[in-house]
């Protein structure tokens, strides 16, 4: 792979790199300051005419000289796997995508839902980049998880098995994300970090990973005095058996970004994550656990989701 590193932010104070890091782990401190193209600036009230080629950048299946830019869609679905009534959310770059968008999974953190998964400004990153012919079109998808972590802590409800068994029917139902349903990459935000890794390594073990993993201050702690106040898991045994740290091997291969400020309340576990794994990203700023930083983030991370968007079929 040529250049992986991402480059996007401008260049402050960089942090020595640590013993084992390949060229491709690199630790940058700095912050992006790249906009937003200004025709996408009111993408969820208006419409904006464009042509043929805009149509065909955006991925655009109507012939419509005027389409809406920017699709949100949220549905109330039942979820055997989890037993109870969740949002299913999927954000597009138009309201009529070409059919089998490839789509993105993207977990929310704690106490968190699907409504507010995504982080601010992603959509409107994510419809200029497309029309700049940056990115190929894709999509994302948030679904409800609870707080446990992405996992089935309670009996009866099991977030990852509604990811890994539900999400690609109820994807491919909707003409997304191809003709397996799966989504091509995974994404969350700080429990969601944690689980966007989880879930990657359950689909690794099932011969059929993502393309790539991308995370934003992952909730990943290194003490178990921590862990146990979140009461997610049974006790040190069932956390250690899932926790990203302690099972890099088996997503060593994909291709992974780590973003995380360096005053984040998991920046020693998120530090921990890129010395041992060495991902493709390993991008380091100021900032703390809160929407400033993860906004700050967004060019980077759909830049580095868009590298790994399938082929048409």
């Amino acid at each position: 792979m040529d250049d992986p590193v991402d480059r996007s932010s401008t260049m402050a104070e960089r942090e020595p790199a640590r013993p084992g890091h390949s060229r491709r782990s690199l630790l940058i401190s700095g912050a992006s300051a790249l906009g937003v193209a200004g025709f996408a600036t009111g993408v969820t009230t208006g419409t904006l005419p464009f042509g043929a080629a805009m149509q065909r950048a955006l991925g655009v299946a109507s012939p419509s000289p005027v389409t809406r830019l920017g699709h949100t869609r949220i549905e109330r679905l039942f979820s055997p796997a989890r037993g109870r009534m969740v949002d299913l959310v999927t954000t597009l770059p138009a309201r009529s995508p070409q059919h089998g968008l490839p789509m993105v999974v993207f977990l929310h953190g704690l106490r968190g839902s699907a409504r507010g998964a995504l982080p601010g400004g992603l959509l409107q990153q994510l419809i200029g980049d497309i029309a700049r012919r940056g990115v190929p079109p894709f999509g994302f998808v948030a679904v409800d998880g609870g707080n446990t972590y992405w996992h089935e802590h309670h009996r009866g409800d099991n977030p990852m098995a509604m990811l890994l068994d539900e999400l690609p029917g109820w994807l491919r139902e909707r003409g997304l994300a191809g003709t397996n349903g799966a989504p091509f990459a995974c994404a969350g935000t700080s429990m969601g970090g944690f689980g966007a890794l989880l879930y990657a390594r359950r689909r690794a073990e099932r011969r059929s990973p993502p393309a790539a993993i991308a995370t934003l201050s992952a909730a990943l702690l290194t003490s178990w005095a921590e862990m146990s106040k979140r009461h997610a898991f049974r006790d040190r045994a069932d956390w250690a058996s899932m926790d990203p740290l302690r099972n890099i091997a088996v997503t060593r291969g994909i291709p992974t970004g780590i973003w995380c400020g360096t005053e984040d309340r998991f920046i020693e576990g998120n530090r921990r994550f890129i010395t041992l794994a060495r991902p493709e990203i390993g991008y380091l700023a100021p900032g703390g656990h809160n929407g400033a930083f993860f906004r700050a983030a967004v060019p980077s991370l759909v830049r580095f989701l868009g590298r790994w968007v399938p082929a048409p079929a």
